[in-house]
């Protein structure tokens, strides 16, 4: 089993910065490709950002391409979400996630944390 605890949500302004961390705990994380994903209100849950466990590949969603940066820290068990230039839209529950699949569906990821309010104002 692995746990993960979300931490860094909150309120910001549009255009500001927020970076959300996810600690891990349990069995070997490092082994696990993890990623991010949002919920917005009456929206599906929905990819943002993923990284392999190995290799140092990484991939996006469209919407936050440019914009958002995921990184692990494999000593601490501790992946992170830069997020820059936020928008109103980038408003949602953010999850971090892991898996032994490196990939987009939330199906391909077997453990998940509860989740971080991100607001970003107007």
């Amino acid at each position: 089993q692995v746990q993960l605890v979300e931490s860094g949500g909150g309120l910001v302004q549009a255009g500001g910065s927020l970076r959300l961390s996810c600690s891990a705990s349990g069995r070997t994380f490092s082994r696990y490709a993890v990623g991010w994903f949002r919920q917005a209100p009456g929206n599906e849950r929905e990819f943002v950002a993923a990284s392999s466990w190995i290799g140092g590949s990484t991939s996006y969603a469209d919407s936050v391409k440019g914009r958002f940066t995921i990184a692990r820290n494999y000593a601490k068990d501790t992946i992170y979400l830069q997020m820059n230039s936020l928008e109103p839209e980038d408003t949602a529950v953010y999850y971090c996630a892991a898996g032994s699949v490196f990939g987009r569906r939330m199906d391909e990821y077997n453990y998940w944390g509860q989740g971080t309010q991100v607001t970003v104002s107007s």
